[in-house]
């Protein structure tokens, strides 16, 4: 198996972040680039009265949600595990898991390292999880890393 993309999907949590030593080790080992992407997912407006006089548009929160990201992603190249790798940095719009499985294809990446962030029972139902999802639908081995004790959200 030859590894020269590794795509690492990343909502910026401490157990989402966990899987970036995991994509860090690989790229060092396959000399692979990682291809890091954060997905902002589209906000569902709910209706009831939340005590604001005025709601924020939807517009302000997903550009808030993109510069944050903006000044985040950049933060995941920097750290010590990936010093000196060839890391690119990908914002996406739209549900986590197909975007993710998008990228993937698109970009011919061969290996996506994804957390999963442990989440059983009705957390894992009223949430689902992006890991299985992903897992089921790319055309792309997929390393599935469990969160650290603690770390699960």
């Amino acid at each position: 198996m030859e590894i020269r993309t590794i795509l690492l999907p990343t909502d910026f949590s401490e157990c989402g972040n966990s899987a970036l030593v995991s994509a860090a080790s690989l790229a060092r080992k396959f000399g692979a680039s990682i291809l890091c992407v954060h997905v902002i997912e589209p906000i569902v407006p709910t209706v009831g009265y939340s005590g604001m006089t005025e709601p924020l548009p939807i517009a302000d929160i997903t550009e808030q949600l993109e510069d944050s990201a903006e000044r985040e992603l950049p933060k995941l190249a920097e750290c010590e595990e990936c010093a000196g790798l060839d890391i690119e940095e990908l914002i996406v719009h739209g549900d986590a898991a197909s975007e993710i499985v998008r990228v993937a294809k698109e970009r011919n990446v061969d290996l996506i390292v994804i957390a999963s962030h442990g989440r059983t029972g009705i957390g894992r139902i009223l949430f689902g999880s992006t890991a299985e999802a992903v897992v089921r639908h790319a055309a792309c081995p997929v390393l599935v890393v469990k969160p650290t004790q603690g770390s699960a959200s």
